[in-house]
Formats: structure tokens, C-alpha cells, sequence
């Protein structure tokens, strides 16, 4: 088993990309594994959290402007960003609202991950996700309003109720890991709670794509184009994001910066968009996975000789 999982944690870009396009090509297996995205998610913040020295969080958090500056980009800058450019590449509507929205939303949960899998740091990424998902329902409904004409009724007292169950369960049970464990127990461990967040991710991606191989095969040519919105969405942000970032911040955390633009919680917008919204929107949020996915193993590299600099 150790040496299975310390295969995944070196592997781990590949397997994701393989996750997400295995789910949208076995469609009865992406179905059964729906259910389990939530406990996925909750398991992916437990192995995730114990890699994480709980004083790096602390000393984020003695840092308050910087984070702010992130979540202030993100919630503020980057929907008037994707607003601009969307209307200025002539995006078509639905396509257009789903980019301005997803760069409206907070970082997705699973960002930690993510970081954790390229080598970013992180302990900032927890920070700011979690900042981001509590300020996100003042944030967005004056801007979807006031940018695409939608009213977002998001319930701002679900939100935390929600972040506490995903986050705060599996931070209680990491701390109580973490006093169990030992740190020397826990470094011997480590290439193994790597591969362990890997497998977790390739579940989670099998189960949040189902549903989309049957809007393939009925709209290939719209599909497509989706997922190649997302992907520019994702990329774009995280680029200029971290090139704008980093005179302020450093490269590192600029660069982690960068991938909390890209990486954003669209589902998140599910349960509050108005009944009439265009079908198209909700699909979007769908597709944006995809980049989320892919996009760790197209920018591993980059991020190793940024690093190496």
C-alpha cells in the first residue's frame, strides 16, 4: 500500500487528468461515485490539513493586509476583469456569465490540494479560501446584479454552517492526528498522505463529472467551446493574478495567489442562480472542473523552475 500510494503522490498530475476525463468517458461509474463528492471533499481537508503545520496558518494570519489583498482581488478585481474581457472577445451569453461568475465565486475547498500537489504553499491557500467563502455572500449578488442583471439570494449564515462541516471537522480531526501521530511519524508518513490526497482527488473528479458525457454527445460543438472558456478563464486568471501579485507579495506567494484566482468554487452558485437562468450557466460551472484538473498538470513544471529561480 505505501508503495501505491507514494506511486500516486509522484504521479499525481497525470492521475488527475485522468480522473477528470475518465469521469466524462465512463458515465455509469461518474454516477455512482456522486455521492461521495461531499465526503471526498471532507477527506481531502483532513490528509490536507495534517500536512499543514498549523503555525504556518498562524503566521498568515499575523499578516492580515496580505490576505486581504488576495481576497480583495479575487472577489473585486478579477469579476470586473473576466466582466471587461468577455465583452470585449464577444463571449457568447451564457458562456460570458458563467466566466464573470465563476471569477466572482471564493477559492474552491480542494485548493489546498492542489497547492499541496505542485508545491505552492498551502497554508495561504487554506487562509484566503476560507476568507474568500466567508465574504463571498456580500460580495457577489451587488456584482451579478449589477454586471449581469441576476439576483443571488446567497444565505450568507449556509455559507459558514456549510464551511464549518467541511472545514472545521476536518481541522479538529487533523489537530487531534497531528498530537497522535508526531512529527516524526508524520514525516515518515508523508509520501504516503501525498498519494493518499491524490487518489482522493481522482474519486472526487470521477464523481463531480457526471452528467457531462450526455451533454457532450447532445452539444459536442457548445461543450468544447465550454471547456475551452474554462481552460483560458483558469489560466488567464492564475497568470495575472501572479504577474500583478508579486511585486507585493513575492514570487511564491504570488504564485499561490495565482491559483486561488484560477481554481473557483462555481458549484457554489448552483443552489442560489434564479430559476430562469440560462441552462447553459449551470453546464459552465460543469465544464470549469475540468481546468481544475488539468491545469495542475500543465503547470507543474512551470511552477518547479519559478521555484528553482
Amino acid at each position: 500500500m505505501h508503495a501505491l500510494l507514494s506511486w500516486s503522490a509522484r504521479h499525481g498530475g497525470a492521475l488527475l487528468a485522468l480522473g477528470v476525463f475518465g469521469g466524462i468517458a465512463m458515465a455509469p461509474l461518474a454516477a455512482a461515485l456522486r455521492g461521495v463528492v461531499t465526503p471526498a471533499v471532507a477527506v481531502l481537508m483532513t490528509l490536507v490539513l495534517l500536512r499543514i503545520d498549523p503555525a504556518e496558518v498562524i503566521g498568515w494570519l499575523r499578516r492580515p493586509g496580505r490576505v486581504a489583498l488576495i481576497a480583495a482581488w479575487m472577489l473585486l478585481a478579477c469579476p470586473l476583469i473576466a466582466h471587461g474581457v468577455a465583452r470585449a472577445v464577444g463571449l457568447e451569453a451564457s458562456l460570458a456569465a458563467g466566466v464573470v461568475l465563476m471569477a466572482a465565486s471564493s477559492a474552491i475547498s480542494t485548493v489546498p490540494a492542489f497547492a499541496r500537489l505542485v508545491g505552492l504553499d498551502p497554508a495561504i491557500c487554506l487562509v484566503v479560501m476560507v476568507v474568500t467563502t466567508l465574504l463571498v455572500p456580500f460580495t457577489a449578488p451587488p456584482l451579478a446584479l449589477g454586471l449581469l442583471g441576476l439576483d443571488l439570494a446567497i444565505s450568507a449564515a449556509g455559507l459558514m454552517g456549510r464551511l464549518a462541516l467541511i472545514i472545521g471537522v476536518p481541522a479538529l480531526l487533523a489537530l487531534a492526528l497531528r498530537r497522535w501521530l508526531g512529527p516524526a511519524r508524520l514525516a515518515r508518513a508523508s509520501p504516503s498522505l501525498d498519494g493518499a490526497v491524490v487518489i482522493t482527488l481522482v474519486v472526487f473528479a470521477f464523481g463531480v463529472m457526471d452528467g457531462v458525457q450526455a451533454r457532450l454527445i447532445a452539444d459536442p460543438l457548445w461543450v468544447l467551446g465550454g471547456m475551452a472558456a474554462a481552460l483560458l478563464a483558469n489560466l488567464g486568471l492564475n497568470g495575472l493574478t501572479a504577474l500583478v501579485l508579486a511585486p507585493v507579495l513575492g514570487r511564491g506567494a504570488a504564485l499561490a495567489a495565482g491559483l486561488l484566482a484560477g481554481n473557483r468554487n462555481g458549484a457554489l452558485f448552483l443552489a442560489v442562480l434564479p430559476a430562469g437562468v440560462d441552462a447553459g450557466v449551470l453546464l459552465f460551472f460543469a465544464l470549469g472542473q475540468v481546468p481544475m484538473f488539468v491545469t495542475p498538470l500543465l503547470l507543474r513544471p512551470v511552477y518547479e523552475r519559478m521555484r528553482r529561480r
